[in-house]
């Protein structure tokens, strides 16, 4: 059977950092979520640098390059976390999506249509990482609350980036 490696690997399992299972629980669920959040973001961002033309091409193509290898990196880091507080990472692009509050991309669009959209799922994302650092702060888990704090900087200057280059 096709899933039986993924029987093996642990849902969860005991750790002891003084953060409460039931918290690290939540706080699993919602590293997720922005984990979802920015695979989706990350894809999108890769289309735009892929697709895009006109007289922003190429600062538009440098930029978004830049900002898909940092969330790639984030994800990578988020991930990890997951790990750390005792739970299970998400496995792939359906259970990706489904949590996402970023909407995939289903059709190539004009370049300033795709920055703008970009636009707002950046700050969808921010908001987000916002309810997760609340959440975070709750459970005292000043660890994740660090990771998500800087995250929502990142998403702030990623959407002021692109929002300067719409005409």
């Amino acid at each position: 059977m096709a899933h039986s490696s993924m029987q093996s690997v642990a849902k969860e399992f005991p750790v002891k950092t003084g953060v409460d299972r039931k918290d690290r629980r939540e706080l699993a669920k919602m590293l997720t979520k922005i984990i979802g959040s920015s695979h989706v973001l990350y894809a999108k961002t890769r289309g735009v640098h892929w697709n895009v033309v006109g007289p922003a091409f190429y600062s538009l193509h440098k930029m978004t390059e830049e900002q898909y290898e940092d969330l790639n990196e984030a994800i990578d880091d988020m991930a990890e976390r997951i790990r750390a507080i005792g739970f299970q990472a998400p496995t792939g692009l359906a259970e990706m999506m489904e949590h996402s509050v970023v909407k995939d991309q289903t059709k190539l669009l004009p370049a300033n249509d795709m920055v703008k959209e970009l636009v707002e799922d950046h700050d969808s994302v921010s908001r987000l990482l916002r309810e997760g650092v609340a959440e975070a702060e709750a459970a005292e888990d000043v660890k994740t609350a660090d990771l998500l704090t800087e995250r929502i900087g990142v998403h702030e200057e990623a959407a002021w980036m692109l929002r300067a280059t719409i005409s």
